[in-house]
């Protein structure tokens, strides 16, 4: 024990003497030092680059600017509801899919939540992790799973669902164990007008119904229609419909919002991808994971995730970031293609933490009687860990049951 403020005063002066760099910048800088220590010449690592930073961004930038499109437009609308708190819960997973950001469902829901604030919080962070199409089509769009047999947009929908009813459950059942008190001094808002959280959710009943017109439809051999009836068309048709019921003045700044947060983004992923390009060009894959271990290869992911998560703090940056990476280990190992998809989705959930927006957004509000940090860390912190716990536990014992 004499030891512990040494060991703590070194950690901390080893941190102090770090350079204090965006994860994109560590990302460039690990590309390059893997391919000098490789033996590539300069040619052979700007081509790993260039590699990395053309897979996948225009597919990923039709899935983002529509997406913070769509939460930015979402922003302007102060959502009252006249349901109850309980209704807004069970809404709190939906919303959390539908508009691919935990934070504008949160936002969206808790006004009318009253007392079950925290139980939309972990409805919110449930949905947008495992249903479709905010995580699940993000990280398969990574792993270039996006139309493979097997990865159908159904398929992944009816498996996130599956997902998202226990792992949701434990999150809400942590929250009530977690914290006692009741929010007895929280006033309930004034009800909206009639019609207004329908109105406030058109552009989500817009892309269901394409989606499913689409997976009914098929190919109709008109290009614009093909393109709406498929996820990412879908997605715009929403983002669109948004936008046309924000107040014209804000209109620009939702974009200009949208433009700002795809692009760092899409700076990441193609960072991200890089890396992945100059290490299998490296390291034999085949040897890492060899095939077979789908259970092994599935904790892996999940690690990986965490690991990309802890630093990175942010959820869409986290999905952003780990499937370039985990692409060649995917395509290598002869994994569940959907397992594979969910195992880092649930990667993604640990933790909340006071690096991610999700966090403050969630104490300000459903946790601001609280007075000590620590506290409030071990709430959402270790809702979160429950939730990806339970749900990993699911996933692999569905995979054992159905390989």
């Amino acid at each position: 024990m004499t030891d512990l403020p040494s060991t703590k005063t070194a950690t901390h002066d080893l941190k102090r003497h770090l350079p204090d760099l965006p994860l994109v910048i560590w990302m460039v800088l690990l590309t390059l030092a893997l391919g000098f220590a490789g033996g590539m010449g300069a040619d052979d690592v700007i081509a790993k680059i260039n590699t990395g930073f053309g897979r996948a961004l225009g597919e990923f930038a039709l899935i983002l600017l529509p997406s913070f499109t769509l939460a930015a437009a979402l922003s302007q609308r102060n959502v009252g509801s006249a349901a109850a708190g309980r209704t807004a819960a069970l809404a709190s997973p939906l919303a959390g899919g539908g508009m691919i950001c935990p934070d504008t469902a949160y936002a969206a829901l808790s006004p009318a939540a009253g007392r079950l604030k925290l139980d939309v919080a972990f409805g919110s962070y449930a949905g947008f992790k495992l249903l479709y199409p905010a995580g699940p089509l993000i990280v398969a769009t990574g792993l270039g799973m996006t139309g493979a047999a097997g990865a159908e947009p159904v398929t992944l929908l009816i498996c996130g669902v599956l997902l998202t009813l226990p792992v949701w459950a434990a999150g809400v059942i942590w929250g009530r164990f977690a914290r006692v008190d009741s929010h007895a001094g929280s006033k309930r808002p004034a009800d909206a007008a009639a019609g207004t959280l329908l109105i406030t959710f058109a552009p989500f009943l817009l892309m269901t119904g394409l989606l499913i017109a689409g997976g009914i439809i098929g190919s109709t051999g008109w290009g614009l229609v093909d393109f709406l009836l498929l996820p990412k068309g879908a997605l715009t048709a929403a983002a669109v419909l948004a936008l046309l019921q924000t107040p014209s003045g804000a209109r620009r700044g939702c974009l200009d919002s949208a433009v700002r947060r795809t692009g760092s983004l899409l700076l990441v992923i193609g960072a991200a991808s890089a890396l992945g390009a100059a290490f299998t060009g490296l390291v034999t894959l085949d040897g890492l994971v060899p095939r077979g271990s789908g259970m092994l290869t599935l904790v892996a992911l999940f690690a990986l995730t965490v690991l990309f998560k802890l630093a990175q703090g942010s959820s869409m940056a986290t999905f952003a970031a780990i499937a370039p990476v985990a692409a060649p280990i995917v395509m290598t190992s002869g994994v569940n293609g959907i397992a594979a998809v969910f195992a880092i989705c649930l990667g993604s959930f640990i933790a909340i933490l006071p690096n991610d927006s999700f966090y403050w957004l969630v104490r300000r509000d459903a946790l601001e009687t609280e007075q000590s940090e620590a506290r409030v860390i071990r709430i959402l912190t270790g809702g979160a860990v429950v939730q990806a716990l339970v749900g990993m536990a699911v996933l692999l014992a569905a995979l054992a049951i159905w390989p």
